[in-house]
């Protein structure tokens, strides 16, 4: 039952002692407040990691091919390594029970892409289909390459969103005609990346068309695979890894390369690198918990420790009090209410300020890898109920201290 009279009692008492409760509160309101503010950047930093490895499929596997830097079998260092045709089929051979997407792409150095009056230079890749899903192109407009336009050497264009609006402005592409040095491709699908615009200013062509076009033979530039995921993310790296390596070393056996020549033949997983980012996202959660949670005990000791100089202050009061007939029970519900009222304020006080600091601080944050810094409204209200409840447990011992307290020695107490 609500009772006026304690309450009054406790606001008085609150005010006599102005500089301590307000220390008090203080010390309680900057540690929810810090913990707000760290669980804040944690969650950014998630958003943006995931962020950046959603442009791209986190599961790939792709292959560059160098110079090689040393000379192996008579051989000399310095030859160029070319990929084709049959280093493809032979990756897909091998190791098609294990992959996913994959796809051949030959690429097209500063390609001149123009439409009517616009031009502009943008990164030109002859794909194949599997390809939309490897890149996470999302299609806006019309499609994406498909397997016809491969086998018929169709010459079809899939532009990112960004070239759409540079070369089309307002108006549709589909079924319009761009020029790519000088040779006209047709527009059939327009694709969003949430890699953003950097992502989104690539033309797609048919691999097969491509290299005809630009006289690539069967020629490939790099290739890209997806590893077929499993519930276990070790397993899954476990296996990336795995076909990482032996791709490498068909490969280099392939080509006649050195088996320590890191340069020639470069294979890149994501998995593994997805992992170990994960991981230390992890690491960053779990020391902006400590410090949280470390900061948030320091004021709940601070509660404690105010509770206790209460009841020696108010000893006399409280032997008064049992000697009118008091029961035990209202002594420690005296104390409990007033460190409860005490540490909830202060919370949502520290949480209410947290809140509206990454509020307004959080759009302003430009960084690729801290974006949306912000809380989870759940998680911030159960930690100012831990908070409440680990207040009233630092009131518990001094008030159960003042229960246990007799009035005889109470009344003596100067």
């Amino acid at each position: 039952m609500f009772n006026v009279e304690r309450w009054q009692e406790i606001f008085e008492t609150l005010r006599k002692n102005k500089l301590r409760t307000f220390l008090t509160g203080l010390s309680v309101a900057s540690g929810i407040f810090i913990l707000v503010i760290l669980l804040g950047f944690s969650s950014g930093i998630e958003n943006g990691v995931t962020s950046e490895f959603q442009q791209d499929a986190t599961n790939q596997i792709n292959i560059r091919t160098r110079r090689t830097t040393k000379g192996y079998k008579g051989l000399n260092p310095g030859r160029r390594i070319q990929m084709k045709d049959d280093d493809f089929a032979l990756i897909n051979n091998n190791y098609d029970e294990f992959l996913e997407y994959r796809s051949a792409n030959y690429s097209i150095w500063g390609g001149q892409v123009a439409y009517k009056n616009e031009t502009g230079n943008y990164r030109v890749q002859g794909v194949l289909p599997d390809n939309q899903f490897i890149e996470n192109a999302d299609i806006s407009k019309g499609r994406f390459i498909n397997q016809s336009d491969i086998n018929e050497g169709k010459k079809v264009a899939v532009i990112g969103n960004k070239v759409s609006m540079d070369l089309f402005k307002t108006k549709n592409p589909i079924n319009q005609y761009i020029s790519i040095f000088g040779i006209s491709f047709k527009v059939v699908g327009v694709y969003r990346d949430p890699g953003g615009e950097r992502e989104e200013s690539q033309v797609f062509l048919p691999l097969t068309s491509s290299r005809r076009a630009f006289n690539g033979s069967d020629n490939i530039r790099n290739m890209s695979f997806t590893v077929k995921m499993s519930d276990n993310l070790d397993e899954a790296v476990s296996l990336s890894q795995n076909i990482t390596e032996a791709i490498e070393r068909d490969l280099k056996e392939k080509h006649f390369i050195a088996p320590d020549d890191l340069a020639a033949i470069r294979v890149q997983n994501t998995l593994e690198n997805a992992q170990k980012i994960y991981s230390l996202v992890d690491t960053i959660k779990a020391v902006f918990w400590f410090i949280g949670i470390g900061t948030i005990i320091a004021g709940v000791v601070g509660v404690g420790n105010i509770m206790i100089i209460i009841v020696k202050e108010r000893t006399k009061e409280i032997g008064i009090r049992k000697a009118l007939g008091a029961v035990p029970s209202s002594i420690v519900g005296m104390i409990l209410q007033e460190a409860i009222f005490v540490t909830m304020f202060s919370g949502l006080f520290g949480l209410v300020a947290g809140l509206a600091v990454l509020e307004l601080v959080g759009p302003q944050v430009d960084s690729p890898f801290i974006k949306f810094p912000q809380v989870d409204f759940g998680t911030a209200i159960t930690t100012v109920f831990i908070l409440v409840v680990a207040g009233a447990l630092a009131g518990f011992l001094p008030a159960y201290r003042a229960a246990k307290i007799k009035p005889i020695v109470a009344l003596r107490d100067e």
